[in-house]
């Protein structure tokens, strides 16, 4: 514990950052007509091939980008580019969306005149609609990137469907006596459920890592971070965080080995924590975003099984849209998780208004309860008195607007 906080301590949040704001990277994004106004289709460049690492959907149909990119992956174990769009998934669409992948693949990497198997693909939309790629090719042909403020918003906007805000984060710590940052864009809004869901990630860093090391940092903190997130409890085809590092930064390679690994590790973990909770927040239709932190399970495991399972009860989620303080929920939610619980000792908080202690109800003032649920962030605490295991999870609130969105998703 002693180290972890140690190690938080020395993480910088840069407020005005972002995915440019590593060295030796940029960005940009163009309107290539797949949708009506917004702009659809972005890419990401690195200076130079980079180490890189992605993590991707559990859905047993993963779309065709999603293939592409670990094929280019596989080929050296670095990137130097992803290129992006939005509107539609490339999502089972057999041979054509493969070939389509491809087609993709092959035009940014003519584009910025590097090889094919360094450019990652991602797609993100409609499910089953073949890709427009007279426009793809028309857009990557207009498409420029820089490392201005606005590039990196025309990015951030490309790669957006239901989203509500942009989503990036930045933050920075001293490596070796240099500074080492990791910037980040993501989306993500509907169809959102462990483990990783319509949710796309990027991660930039200057940070000197190889792949190996990379893959392994970014599986980690994935647990504890996106993994933990849902909206609706639907995962999709297309989920993929991917990070590049560069190694401009100027640090000492780093490993397990280093006297610095447990900073990096946290350093990415900060990043990812901070883009899955802005996901959660902006679920949709969503009006509040919702944390829960568990404590005293028998292991971290199964205390994030039950956030996750707390975060995803659609009876919880009407029940904080309500302001509702139904505890009863909360219960109902953490008994069919299937982690270990002693029934006659659980607490049950919501932010410091403590409603249930030691498995008995404690009075409490509901005008109170009601006021506090109101807030734009709710946070539920459970403490079962059985280990040191603790873990956290986000989700949002339910609401009428979100069977309004996606009852007209293709309309």
């Amino acid at each position: 514990m002693y180290q972890a906080m140690t190690d938080k301590k020395k993480i910088r949040i840069i407020h005005n950052g972002g995915i440019l704001t590593p060295k030796g990277f940029q960005c940009g994004g163009v309107h290539a007509g797949l949708r009506y106004a917004k702009h659809d289709l972005g890419m990401i460049v690195s200076e130079k091939p980079a180490s890189c690492a992605a993590v991707y959907t559990t859905s047993n149909f993963q779309a065709a980008p999603l293939v592409v990119t670990q094929e280019s992956i596989a080929k050296e174990q670095v990137l130097q580019a992803i290129i992006v769009n939005s509107a539609c998934a490339n999502a089972c669409t057999g041979e054509q969306g493969y070939q389509d992948a491809l087609k993709m693949r092959s035009l940014a990497a003519d584009k910025i005149g590097i090889p094919e198997h360094l450019v990652a693909v991602a797609s993100t939309g409609v499910i089953g609609e073949f890709m427009q790629m007279e426009k793809i090719q028309s857009g990557i042909g207009k498409l420029t990137v820089g490392k201005t403020t606005e590039d990196a918003r025309d990015f951030q906007t490309a790669i957006l469907t239901t989203d509500t805000v942009m989503k990036s984060c930045c933050y920075s710590a001293e490596i070796d006596g240099v500074t080492v940052s990791i910037g980040g864009a993501a989306k993500g809004s509907g169809m959102i459920h462990p483990n990783m869901a319509t949710m796309l990630g990027f991660l930039t860093t200057d940070a000197k890592i190889s792949s190996e090391h990379l893959t392994a940092a970014l599986k980690e903190v994935t647990n504890t971070t996106f993994n933990q997130i849902t909206v609706d409890g639907d995962t999709s085809t297309n989920d993929m965080v991917l990070v590049m590092a560069n190694g401009t930064a100027g640090n000492q390679p780093l490993n397990p080995t280093h006297p610095d690994w447990a900073v990096f590790l946290e350093l990415l973990k900060e990043s990812c924590a901070s883009l899955a909770k802005q996901i959660a927040k902006d679920g949709e239709g969503a009006t509040k975003l919702i944390e829960i932190s568990v404590s005293g399970a028998m292991s971290d495991e199964e205390a994030r099984m039950i956030g996750k399972q707390i975060a995803g009860s659609n009876l919880v989620k009407t029940a904080v849209y309500g302001a509702d303080a139904n505890w009863g929920r909360i219960i109902g939610a953490i008994g069919q998780s299937g982690a270990s619980v002693n029934p006659k000792n659980v607490d049950i908080s919501l932010g410091e208004i403590t409603m249930l202690k030691n498995s008995t109800p404690i009075a409490f003032d509901e005008d109170h309860a009601r006021e506090y649920l109101m807030n734009d962030k709710v946070e539920i605490f459970v403490d079962l008195h059985l280990g040191e295991g603790k873990g956290m999870a986000w989700g949002c609130d339910l609401s009428y607007d979100y069977v309004k969105i996606n009852a007209s998703y293709r309309t």
